[in-house]
């Protein structure tokens, strides 16, 4: 079976294929059908991981996450399989791999086809993500995936997103808050404190985040226990919380 090489941003998306303690940019194997890359966030990220995905023999990329929504009617924990990735130009999915991954999942998954946008930057308010959606026809969008699936396009190597919303078209990140998140998404609790007690971030607002990201990780994580299989992760990969497992 070809190995799938799997790039998360973060390590919260990370944690939804496996419990393995994972280093930051290096490529971890997850058995002889799976290797994944926790890159953290960004499209040179994506792309670094993407190539060292396939120097270590990956024969198929995956782009594994969150997305922002830009259709109103996308709600956190809602799943993005796209058709294809508007980045520089269109790029297309692997269809038949996506459609033997939708046909693995439950009937409860929300699941939207269509476009899904590529961003240089994290989009913080509602105007922006609505000029994307006009200029793209995308309903939701991320960082990575548009030089994932290029690095795949250029190898000639089958491509897949995995998205899931974690924020609606209506609620962003606060553009404040970028500075005190790391670049594997955790949050810098030094820089953070801060920012709470000056009032520059409600701690409302972290808490309806932290609710998007939950919705999303709870949807990422049924995707694995259902499609796992599609996705070159066992079980017994996936389940593991013992330390990590490097080439």
């Amino acid at each position: 079976m070809r190995e799938v090489g799997i790039i998360t941003a973060m390590r919260v998306e990370a944690r939804c294929i496996t419990l393995l303690r994972l280093p930051f940019n290096q490529r971890i194997s997850l058995g002889e059908s799976a290797a994944i890359w926790l890159c953290g966030m960004g499209e040179e990220a994506a792309r670094e991981a993407a190539a060292g995905l396939k120097m270590g023999g990956a024969r198929a990329l995956m782009s594994f996450g969150f997305a922002g929504a830009l259709d109103s009617s996308l709600r956190p924990g809602h799943l993005i399989l796209p058709e294809s990735i508007h980045a520089h130009q269109s790029l297309q999915v692997d269809l038949s791999w996506r459609d033997s991954l939708r046909q693995c999942l439950p009937a409860h998954l929300n699941v939207t086809g269509g476009i899904l946008a590529a961003s240089r930057g994290m989009l913080t308010s509602a105007v922006a993500k609505h000029e994307l959606a006009q200029a793209t026809g995308a309903c939701a969008v991320d960082m990575e995936s548009g030089a994932v699936a290029e690095a795949a396009a250029h190898a000639g190597l089958p491509f897949l997103a995995i998205r899931a919303i974690s924020d609606p078209v209506d609620f962003s990140p606060p553009p404040v808050l970028l500075d005190a998140v790391r670049p594997d998404g955790s949050a810098d609790l030094v820089r953070l404190l801060p920012l709470l007690v000056r009032g520059s971030v409600a701690v409302g607002t972290l808490l309806r985040l932290a609710m998007g990201s939950r919705a999303a990780c709870s949807t990422l994580s049924t995707v694995v226990r259902y499609a796992g299989a599609e996705m070159g992760v066992s079980t017994r990969n996936s389940a593991s919380p013992h330390g990590y497992v490097s080439d």
